[in-house]
């Protein structure tokens, strides 16, 4: 059992305040919405999405969209990303769980492929963190181990998990992947302007 995260509760400071999963990726999705339809396309069949900043607004989406979906409210996100982080982690640790599949919501152009490339690495290699990666680049999504678990909560909120995740990088779970919309975060208002020229060298 691999469940995917999403962590989706920031202020979106550099966007102006809008929630970025709220912002429309295409006719259909917003990006929260893509995402996870993303991981349901790719047979993740627990998805768990923090929200926090307009929760009540990303939570509507979410519902309306008719994808499954877990909604976790992190009443603390005005203490950082950590903070969902440690959300979204207490809602997949359990039993049986091998890993998690971590991604923010700024970063909703990561094909299936991607995903199914990023377990199977798992599935063959049980390497501790399984990135994409392209030259120098690591992309979106991230699997972290249950092994790091531990570790991830016991890290200092104000540096995160970053740490951990360097630290237990390795070849073993670097997988080669070739998808551009991997390695791209949306973050400010010019680069989402420039989503549909993305969306369509990349044939979305």
């Amino acid at each position: 059992m691999i469940p995917a995260v999403v962590l989706a509760a920031g202020l979106s400071t550099r966007m102006g305040g809008e929630p970025k999963g709220l912002l429309p990726f295409d006719a259909r999705d917003t990006f929260v919405t893509r995402i996870v339809r993303t991981f349901v396309e790719a047979g993740i069949t627990e998805i768990v999405v923090v929200v926090g900043h307009d929760a009540p607004r990303v939570r509507a989406v979410l519902e309306a969209s008719g994808l499954p979906v877990q909604i976790i409210e992190n009443a603390a996100y005005q203490q950082g990303q950590f903070s969902s982080l440690l959300a979204g982690l207490d809602a997949v640790a359990r039993p049986g769980v091998e890993a998690m599949l971590l991604t923010l919501v700024d970063a909703p152009l990561f094909a299936v492929s991607t995903v199914e490339a990023v377990v199977r690495r798992f599935d063959e290699t049980c390497a501790p963190v399984v990135r994409a990666v392209r030259g120098s680049e690591h992309g979106h999504p991230v699997l972290i181990a249950r092994s790091l678990f531990a570790a991830i909560r016991a890290c200092d909120p104000k540096a995160g998990a970053k740490s951990v995740v360097r630290g237990h990088a390795s070849e073993a779970g670097d997988v080669p992947v070739d998808d551009a919309g991997a390695y791209i975060d949306i973050d400010t208002p010019a680069e989402y302007a420039a989503l549909p020229e993305l969306r369509r060298q990349l044939g979305w």
